[in-house]
């Protein structure tokens, strides 16, 4: 059993969200329960499903929730484009964030890979 507490990748991802937060509470209020909302759900659901999958006994169970954690990449990715076609979040922050966000889903893809 992994202790997610110890993963760079959940580290990382943790952080990552922090900042998803600190970007959201730019939008506007009419987005409080729009793209806020589910910019932050999803970006919470990556290190939440890294630490829930380090519980399973299997490493076929833990490789699951790394893989949703993965999922749950793409749709900030996806979520964060769309912000950016509104106007609430600029070219320059989104490539920055969008990096953050290919080293997540590498570290999550390469670990995912040692599971086997």
């Amino acid at each position: 059993m992994h202790r997610f507490k110890e993963l760079k990748v959940w580290k990382k991802s943790r952080a990552f969200c922090k900042h998803i937060y600190e970007i959201t509470s730019l939008f506007p209020e009419s987005e409080k329960f729009g793209l806020v909302n589910q910019l932050r759900r999803a970006s919470v659901s990556i290190p939440s499903n890294i630490a829930e999958g380090t519980s399973r006994k299997s490493n076929k169970d833990f490789s699951r929730f790394l893989e949703i954690a993965i999922g749950s990449c793409y749709e900030v990715e996806t979520q964060l484009l769309i912000a950016n076609d509104l106007g609430y979040i600029n070219k320059k922050s989104l490539q920055l964030v969008l990096e953050d966000l290919e080293a997540i889903i590498k570290m999550t893809s390469k670990f995912k890979s040692t599971l086997k």
